[in-house]
């Protein structure tokens, strides 16, 4: 039975040791999708992107990762500043995870410039290439 018990007890350590919750992962690929998005950075979206992608704006306008990608290289829409002012996980899994921040941010569309606070929700699923967003919706803050 101690054999068992031992056998048990090392299985259990050895399991769960591998099924931790990553949520260093999640805020690093936080970190890395916002920095991305400032400095243009291709290759870093298209490995924190998701290939089904919903990002929303504010205004109603969704993207797709395509789309992202396009409009960052033809200049179509540039950040120039994102600064979260808090940022919180309010879910995470094994596989997935929801975050809210409320974040201000200036950039320009089409030549023409914003400056928005926004209240903003992203999902993140964990894949074979680690933290994706896969969905992203924000809104406007007065």
């Amino acid at each position: 039975m101690r054999k068992f018990l031992f056998a048990f007890s090392v299985l259990f350590l050895f399991n769960s040791s591998f099924s931790q919750i990553d949520s260093v992962g999640l805020k690093n690929a936080m970190q890395q999708l916002d920095k991305a998005l400032l400095q243009k950075d291709e290759v870093v979206l298209k490995s924190v992107l998701h290939k089904d992608l919903s990002f929303g704006h504010s205004n109603g306008w969704i993207q797709t990762k395509a789309d992202i990608l396009n409009d960052f290289t033809s200049g179509k829409l540039t950040y120039n500043k994102f600064e979260n002012n808090s940022s919180a996980i309010v879910t995470i899994g094994k596989k997935y995870a929801t975050v809210k921040t409320n974040t201000n941010a200036e950039g320009s569309v089409s030549g023409t410039t914003f400056k928005l606070t926004l209240h903003i929700m992203q999902f993140w699923v964990k894949t074979k290439k680690g933290w994706q967003l896969i969905a992203r919706q924000s809104a406007k803050l007065s």
